[in-house]
């Protein structure tokens, strides 16, 4: 409110009051200092989205280089597939990356299936022909290391899950084991966490995949972790034979158990003659 004076001529004034026009003054500086603002967040997050597609199509382009002069001859130019191999529509930047990254494709031979050897690229490379293959169509992703972070994992679930859905073909203690046909399901031991998830949701060689309905993130994290636990806790029965359990230790019995108890059994005969 205003404060009332009285001038000499005995009119009555309001001191102080607000000009009519402020009101309108604040509303547009208040847009203006929004809108400023704004403008400087939306500049920087476009700024950012395309610095992003820059590095997005340099890793594209440096990707197709490479496809082109290492995998066209078996998967096509576009990666429709050919009779030497598979399509790689969907496959998805995770199938790219464990299957270079473990060294098993390039293969070097036709066989019954990819085996694993030296890694032949770089991993700027790999993501390269990753994020390339990605771009063919929708497919999985390389997991982040949230998805791999095992400290809040549960070991006896994971045992539970391994046992059921991975034993049958890689052993109840993942030292692998064979299939029919020539093919094998490899050892787990020194496999690393990525390369073991990126396995569960691609399916690699005769593995069925386990998408997020089969075995949710947290239970692929499960897994993981029971398996590094495998990997680095010694075994309490002592020398594991290869941890492929009975026909290890059956051999084992036959060929030097018995061998042993023969051997014994000729000493003595010898010794009473």
């Amino acid at each position: 409110m205003g404060i009332d004076s009285t001038k000499p001529n005995g009119r009555r004034t309001q001191v102080g009051r607000r000009h009519p026009l402020a009101s309108v003054a604040l509303i547009l500086a208040g847009l203006v200092a929004t809108g400023g603002a704004y403008a400087l967040f939306t500049s920087t997050a476009t700024a950012e989205t395309a610095s992003s597609e820059v590095v997005h199509q340099q890793l594209v382009d440096e990707g197709e280089a490479l496809f082109a002069a290492n995998c066209s001859s078996c998967h096509g130019m576009n990666g429709e597939g050919t009779e030497e191999g598979v399509s790689l529509f969907g496959v998805g930047a995770a199938a790219v990356d464990f299957q270079v990254g473990t060294g098993r494709m390039p293969m070097a031979a036709q066989g019954p299936q990819a085996e694993k050897k030296p890694v032949q690229f770089s991993d700027e490379q790999i993501l390269a022909l990753a994020t390339y293959v990605a771009d063919f169509a929708p497919g999985p992703e390389i997991p982040n290391e949230e998805l791999l972070d095992g400290s809040d994992a549960d070991l006896a679930n994971g045992g539970v899950l391994f046992r059921i859905n991975c034993a049958m073909c890689h052993n109840v203690a993942g030292a692998g084991g064979a299939l029919t046909e020539g093919k094998f399901a490899p050892s787990l031991q020194g496999v690393s966490s990525k390369h073991i998830y990126e396995a569960m949701v691609t399916g690699p060689q005769n593995m069925p995949v386990f998408n997020d309905l089969n075995l949710t993130p947290e239970d692929k994290a499960d897994v993981i972790a029971y398996l590094k636990f495998l990997e680095e806790t010694p075994s309490v029965g002592g020398f594991t034979l290869g941890s492929l359990g009975p026909v290890s230790e059956g051999l084992f019995i036959w060929i030097f158990g018995l061998g042993a108890v023969v051997g014994v059994t000729v000493w003595i005969a010898a010794r009473a003659n």
